[in-house]
C-alpha cells in the first residue's frame, strides 16, 4: 500500500512563501535594468528615463536606480546632471568604486581629465584588483600626458585580467605614441558659368612635445585651365593657460590664379566652464591673413567663437574683414560671415560618426582674383566626419553657394588623416 505523502507544516510553507517573496521582487530589477539599455540603444533617452525615475519613486532610497539614472544622463549627453547626481550618490554612499568610475567617466567626456584621475584614485583605493578601473585610471594618465604611469596601469590591468582588451589596445599607442598626422584630401568646384576647379592638397602635422608643433602641406591647383601649386608651413606654440600662437606663410608658383606668397597668424585660447549648464566651454581665435597677387594686395582680419555645448554640440561664429588693393582702383574693405552647428550622430558613447552645418554670406573665397570684392553671395553646405579607427578618420563636405547675376557654385570634397 502507498504511502501518503506528508504534508508540509506551516514552518515550510512559510519558508517557500518567503523565497518566492525575494524571487518575484529580483525579477522586475532585472527586468526594468534591461528596458533601459534597450533604450539606450536605440537613444530613446525619455524612456529611459521614465523607467529609471518610476523605479526610483518605487524605492527612493535604492543607490543603484539612482546610479542608473547618472547613466542614462550620462549617456544622453546631459553631462552636468550626471555629475550632480553621481556626486548625490557619493555622498550618500561613497564606498561603491562603480560610482566613482562613473563620475570619472563624466569628467573625461567634459574634458576634465585630472578631475577624473581624482575619482579614479578613490575607485582604485577602494577596490585596487578590478582590472577596469586600473585601465580607466591608465586612460586618465594618458589624457594628462603621464605616460609611464598610463604604461604601468595598463600592465597592471592586464596582470589583473590577461583578455583586458581595453588594455591590450591601449598599451599599443602607448609604446610608440603618435606625434605625426598626415591629411590628404581633394575638393571639387562646378560653376554654372564657367568651367570646373579643381584642388588636391597633403599636409603633414607634427606635436614634436606637447608645446610646440609644426605644419608643412602642398597644394595643386587646376583653376580656369590653368596649374598653380603652393606651399605652406608653420609653426605652433601652446601653452596651458596662455593658449596657442600659430605663425606661418606660404610661397607658390601662382600662374597669375593664386597668390604668390601669403603669411598669417592666430591666437587661440578656451576656456571650460564646468558648472554652466547651458554651455560646457567657449574657444575664441583672432588672426590676421596676407594674400600677395600679382595684381592685387588683400588682408584678412577674423575672429572666431566656439561654443561648447551639452550633448557634444557645439556651434560656431566667425566673421572676416576684407581689405582689398587691386592695381588701378582703390582700396575697399568687405564683410563676410560664417556659422557652424556640429552634432554626433552615431552611438550614444563613442560618437564615431558626426555630422555639421553651414551658412556663409559675404565673400569667403579668396583663391582668385576676379573673386575678390566683386559679388556677394550665401552659401549653404554640411559634412560627415567618421572615426574609422583611434588614429583614421575620413571626412566628406558639400555646399552650393548662391552669386549675384544668378551665378552659382556647387563644392564637394573630402579628406583622409592618419596618425602615427
Amino acid at each position: 500500500m502507498a504511502k501518503r505523502p506528508k504534508a508540509l507544516g506551516a514552518a515550510t510553507w512559510a519558508v517557500l512563501l518567503l523565497l518566492g517573496a525575494i524571487v518575484q521582487a529580483q525579477q522586475p530589477a532585472v527586468g526594468w535594468q534591461q528596458e533601459v539599455r534597450r533604450c539606450a540603444e536605440v537613444q530613446d533617452w525619455a524612456t529611459a528615463m521614465d523607467i529609471v525615475d518610476r523605479e526610483i519613486l518605487r524605492a527612493p532610497q535604492d543607490m543603484d536606480a539612482r546610479a542608473w539614472r547618472a547613466r542614462v544622463l550620462a549617456w544622453s549627453g546631459q553631462l552636468a546632471e550626471a555629475e550632480r547626481e553621481y556626486r548625490e550618490i557619493l555622498t550618500a554612499q561613497p564606498g561603491d568604486p562603480d560610482n566613482w568610475l562613473g563620475l570619472a567617466n563624466v569628467y573625461s567626456r567634459k574634458g576634465q581629465p585630472k578631475e577624473a584621475l581624482n575619482a579614479l584614485d578613490r575607485a582604485v583605493d577602494l577596490d585596487s584588483n578590478r582590472s577596469d578601473l586600473r585601465a580607466a585610471r591608465g586612460r586618465a594618465l594618458r589624457a594628462i600626458h603621464r605616460q609611464s604611469e598610463a604604461k604601468l596601469e595598463f600592465k597592471k590591468a592586464l596582470i589583473l585580467d590577461p583578455t583586458n582588451a581595453e588594455a591590450q589596445a591601449a598599451l599599443l599607442p602607448l609604446r610608440a605614441e603618435p606625434k605625426h598626422e598626415l591629411r590628404v584630401g581633394m575638393n571639387t568646384d562646378l560653376f554654372n558659368f564657367a568651367d570646373a576647379n579643381r584642388n588636391e592638397g597633403v599636409n603633414l602635422i607634427s606635436w614634436w612635445t606637447p608645446h610646440w608643433a609644426t605644419s608643412v602641406g602642398g597644394n595643386f591647383y587646376q583653376l580656369a585651365g590653368t596649374d598653380a601649386r603652393k606651399v605652406v608651413a608653420s609653426l605652433t606654440g601652446k601653452l596651458p593657460t596662455w593658449g596657442a600662437l600659430t605663425v606661418g606663410g606660404a610661397t607658390a608658383h601662382d600662374n597669375g590664379v593664386i597668390p604668390k606668397a601669403e603669411a598669417f597668424f592666430d591666437y587661440d585660447n578656451g576656456w571650460h566652464l564646468p558648472e554652466n549648464r547651458l554651455l560646457r566651454g567657449v574657444e575664441i581665435v583672432y588672426g590676421q591673413h596676407w594674400y600677395w597677387y600679382n595684381t592685387a594686395r588683400i588682408l584678412t582680419i577674423n575672429g572666431t567663437t566656439l561654443l561648447y555645448l551639452p550633448r557634444e554640440w557645439s556651434w560656431s561664429l566667425r566673421w572676416t574683414a576684407a581689405r582689398s588693393d587691386f592695381s588701378g582702383t582703390g582700396v575697399e574693405w568687405r564683410p563676410s560671415g560664417m556659422t557652424r552647428l556640429e552634432f554626433p550622430i552615431s552611438a550614444w558613447d563613442e560618437h564615431r560618426l558626426r555630422g555639421n552645418l553651414i551658412f556663409a554670406a559675404g565673400t569667403e573665397n579668396f583663391a582668385q582674383v576676379d573673386q575678390i570684392g566683386r559679388f556677394s553671395s550665401q552659401t549653404y553646405g554640411g559634412g560627415l566626419r567618421f572615426q574609422l579607427t583611434a588614429r583614421q578618420d575620413l571626412t566628406a563636405n558639400a555646399g552650393y553657394q548662391k552669386r549675384t547675376q544668378d551665378r552659382t557654385q556647387t563644392s564637394f570634397g573630402f579628406t583622409y588623416g592618419i596618425r602615427f
